[in-house]
């Protein structure tokens, strides 16, 4: 599931400039402070965030979220509504997708200010398993007090 939602996205986002990407990440940051979310409702509603979503849930609080990014650093499914929709600026794609495959990237550990628990991220590439080539990455929370 997880590699046909980011070779889908990834074709329809083929042509997206940097220009349309910043603009879809401040339609994104809107919509987080609004009640009307159709952008964000189009990622959070789809399979793929309801899969992640399931994963989630079924670790019994040790994943605090599942993040699925494309091959231009955007949110394809999320378990939890993220604040923004580029994540193509953060770490977690950039030392993963753009380091190549395979590659695992953990992210230090830091107090959640509005949960107070600890936790940290691991991401890693994921890849084609045709091909090898990169297709996006993917991002897990982990809640470090619930271990």
């Amino acid at each position: 599931m997880i590699i046909d939602a980011l070779k889908s996205q990834n074709l329809r986002h083929s042509n997206l400039s940097q220009t349309a990407i910043d603009a879809l990440d401040a339609t994104w940051r809107t919509e987080f402070a609004s009640d009307a979310r159709p952008l964000i409702g189009s990622v959070t509603g789809n399979q793929l965030s309801r899969f992640l979503k399931d994963k989630q849930i079924a670790s019994g609080g040790v994943i605090t979220e599942i993040l699925v990014i494309d091959a231009k650093g955007l949110s394809a499914g999320e378990s939890e509504v993220s604040s923004d929709y580029w994540q193509g600026d953060e770490l977690k794609w950039q030392k993963t997708y753009l380091a190549g495959s395979p590659v695992l990237f953990v992210d230090a550990a830091e107090k959640d200010e509005s949960t107070q628990m600890l936790q940290s991220q691991a991401s890693l590439t994921i890849s084609d398993p045709q091909t090898g080539k990169p297709l996006g990455a993917i991002t897990i929370g982990i809640n470090l007090d619930a271990l």
